[in-house]
């Protein structure tokens, strides 16, 4: 298991540098963040005292927060396919330390990440501005998405409580907004999927479902007597 995690991290760094390779301004900023992984890793978050009190406000459990992040290369990739250009706005839901954000910036689009972890918000944020990204500190489901025009929502470790109030969230997204979810669809009614993609992340191969935001009137399908 150790030798593979180590083979997965090898070919996603290398896939990232070749990609960042026609984006030399964007190297800088991603090799800062890699150093940063090396002195505190943002996959295992301590259970502190912050940390309870953020999960407590939110609703999430603990185990929520054990995920990988999506590499430059697979983000750049899932981005073109959901169609977003240099005069998007790629939000990005629980960013981690916003490899995503970095993608989003390769495509000249305005990048915005939300992440619930402060730890990853103070080692992350710098480096990222200097790309052009922002990244916050806070609770997704409660994130304005008014002028997204993509969202990315690696969902993969949320519970389905989570995942109801993230739904509720997106569909304040405005009409034909772009989301995009990893592991699994939008169980929901009202969301059309465009089109699903096997990609490549951090821990290895993951569905991605590109969905478009209807008009709100079609988005809950009305009943009849």
């Amino acid at each position: 298991m150790r030798i593979w995690s180590l083979w997965l991290d090898a070919v996603n760094r290398a896939a990232d540098l070749a990609v960042l390779a026609w984006r030399p301004r964007l190297l800088g900023p991603a090799l800062t963040l890699w150093l940063r992984e090396l002195l505190v890793s943002p996959y295992r978050p301590r259970r502190s005292f912050e940390v309870v009190r953020l999960l407590q406000s939110s609703g999430q459990g603990f185990d929520e927060l054990m995920y990988g992040e999506t590499p430059v290369h697979t983000a750049l990739w899932l981005f073109k396919k959901a169609g977003l250009t240099a005069h998007g706005h790629l939000v990005d839901l629980g960013a981690g330390r916003g490899r995503a954000l970095l993608a989003a910036r390769w495509l000249g689009a305005r990048a915005t990440g939300l992440e619930l972890l402060e730890e990853h918000v103070t080692l992350a944020s710098a480096p990222l501005s200097r790309a052009g990204a922002v990244l916050r500190q806070g609770d997704a489901t409660l994130a304005d998405l008014g002028e997204a025009t993509h969202v990315l929502v690696n969902w993969t470790a949320l519970s389905p409580q989570t995942r109801t109030r993230l739904v509720a969230r997106l569909r304040t997204c405005r009409p034909g907004t772009r989301v995009l979810t990893v592991t699994r669809p939008i169980e929901a009614p009202g969301f059309t999927v465009r089109s699903r993609h096997q990609r490549l992340f951090t821990w290895g191969l993951e569905p991605v479902w590109i969905h478009e935001v209807p008009d709100s009137t079609s988005q809950v399908p009305t009943s009849t007597p």
